[in-house]
């Protein structure tokens, strides 16, 4: 037996419900914070990122750990673009990059704390992915 789609609600409905809202929230968020960790790569404004990146990544990666922060910058400011355009597909890309994040940082020691709070970002970033496939409609 199979239901009939869910009808479209008008976007001030939409408003009203919770579900959607934290949709918006988190799509805002993980549009808004890569793009602006992206570009901090290139001033080092809020931290040195380079120190950010695990020895053995910088022995493999051309160029100096800034350079790569240069490429990591870049990579950031895309994904959120990805998110805002995108977020059923972009939750995911962010998902994955902060997967790649947390690896890197379980092999330095003492950035463990980072690492976890970086798991709970993961953690929204596939909410919003989930999200997404629900108010997809009504977004992108």
């Amino acid at each position: 037996m199979t239901s009939a789609p869910a009808a479209t609600p008008r976007p001030r409905e939409s408003l009203a419900d919770p579900g959607y809202q934290a949709f918006a929230i988190l799509r805002i968020g993980f549009t808004v914070a890569p793009i602006l960790f992206g570009l901090d790569k290139f001033t080092n404004w809020l931290v040195d990122w380079p120190g950010y990146l695990a020895p053995w990544i910088d022995d493999i990666v051309p160029g100096s750990a800034q350079q790569a922060m240069y490429a990591v910058g870049v990579i950031e400011i895309v994904a959120g673009l990805v998110v805002a355009v995108a977020p059923r597909f972009g939750g995911w890309l962010v998902a994955g990059w902060l997967a790649g994040i947390i690896v890197n940082l379980l092999t330095i020691p003492d950035y463990y704390d980072i690492a976890l709070r970086d798991f709970g970002l993961l953690l929204g970033a596939v909410a919003l992915a989930r999200l997404a496939e629900r108010y997809h409609h009504t977004s992108d």
